[in-house]
């Protein structure tokens, strides 16, 4: 059975930086696409960052380029998100997601996806 293993997060002052970390385990077969997002309280999940895993392109939502990279290892079905310039907006549950097989859509749509990591608390301060 395949599982999203979300690690990192946690809290840090505006400003400050985060790296968030997501493997894939139960699976020998390299993900088509894996993304992130979030999902702050009251709100809609978010899409963040996508990274296709056969070549390596990627997406950002407007309101992280520039400030967040993502980046993955195929080989081990695992990307990483590094935080960079956070804002108090920033503050959320930050997902993984991931999708095998046939693309469903775009990497920073949550329909998009068949699997999802558990989620993982981010907390900026001003």
């Amino acid at each position: 059975q395949v599982q999203l293993v979300e690690s990192g997060g946690g809290s840090v002052q505006a400003g400050g930086s985060l790296r968030l970390s997501c493997v894939a385990t139960g699976t020998l077969s390299r993900a088509s696409y894996m993304g992130w997002f979030r999902q702050a309280p009251g709100e809609e999940r978010q899409g963040v960052a996508g990274i296709y895993m056969h070549g390596g392109s990627t997406d950002y939502d407007d309101s992280t380029e520039g400030r967040f990279s993502i980046s993955a290892d195929g080989a081990k079905n695992a990307v990483t998100l590094q935080m960079n310039s956070l804002k108090p907006e920033d503050t959320a549950i930050y997902y993984c997601a991931a999708q095998w097989g046939v693309a469903l859509g775009d990497v920073l749509f949550p329909t998009s996806y068949s699997h999802w990591g558990q989620g993982t608390q981010v907390t900026v301060s001003s």
